[in-house]
């Protein structure tokens, strides 16, 4: 079949697919990879790319051939993140939870599943997590994951365990349910959540939910540095730490929408 004998809901799914795909890899991906990577004829993503990149959406890297995220997805996003009040309420208690901890901090919220952050910011020094806004990150081994899960109905996570399995990310990867919701219970229980090497080597995070005013979990603060950085003789003053900001962007966001817009 064609690229003209799709349905418009083909080339849209297909269009949706290939935009998303080629955000999960950094340094991009080429036609055929995106070919084989999404199950569709090499004609057809040739096509879609073609429109996409003359949108703007994509970009070609001439040396490589491979296609990386434009800067028109960028504006997109920006537009959608101006939309968070969270992002704008929780800023300064990223920069001020930094400058405490030394540690990079991110602010994530669950979409389809999946954490994304909506707010980052670095940590002084050499030291640079790989890490950016619009990131998309599994529940089940990061730590803004864990908290942004572990207060939903059993069903629900189940629906997103169906939807996108317990990958293993590396050896210390939770990858059985029954683990998984143990390790959620211990998570409301302690009202924190650590990701120890189990989404990166080497890296270790600790994150805290934030709740809206009506006690549903609205984000995650999290922060992450490596085993060295965050290691078990401070482990406990940056889960102190992590859970205070995360408390402080609650009462922010309730007051908010006590006091309204300005």
């Amino acid at each position: 079949m064609s690229i003209h004998d799709q349905s418009p809901s083909t080339a849209v799914e297909r269009a949706l697919s290939i935009l998303e795909g080629v955000a999960q890899r950094r340094d991009g991906l080429t036609n055929s990879e995106i070919s084989r990577k999404l199950g569709m004829p090499k004609s057809s993503a040739s096509y879609i790319l073609r429109a996409l990149e003359r949108r703007g959406y994509l970009r070609r890297q001439q040396e490589t051939g491979k296609y990386r995220l434009g800067l028109k997805v960028l504006s997109l996003s920006r537009d959608v993140l101006a939309g968070f009040d969270t992002g704008e309420v929780a800023r300064p208690v990223l920069r001020g939870l930094v400058e405490r901890t030394h540690l990079t901090t991110h602010l994530a919220i669950l979409d389809h599943g999946e954490a994304v952050y909506i707010e980052k910011v670095d940590a002084p020094g050499f030291i640079k997590m790989d890490t950016w806004v619009g990131r998309r990150m599994f529940v089940h081994s990061t730590s803004v994951g864990k908290s942004l899960v572990a207060h939903l109905p059993k069903e629900d996570v189940e629906a997103i365990i169906r939807e996108h399995g317990l990958k293993k990310r590396t050896p210390k990867t939770i990858t059985t349910p029954s683990r998984f919701f143990t390790e959620l219970e211990k998570v409301r229980v302690q009202g924190y959540a650590v990701d120890d090497e189990e989404n990166s080597l080497g890296a270790r995070c600790v994150g805290a939910p934030v709740f809206d005013p009506l006690g549903q979990v609205e984000a995650a603060v999290g922060v992450s540095g490596t085993i060295s950085q965050v290691d078990d003789s401070n482990l406990p003053k940056i889960v102190e730490l992590v859970k205070e900001a995360a408390r402080k962007i609650s009462r922010q966001l309730a007051r908010s929408t006590v006091m309204g817009p300005a």
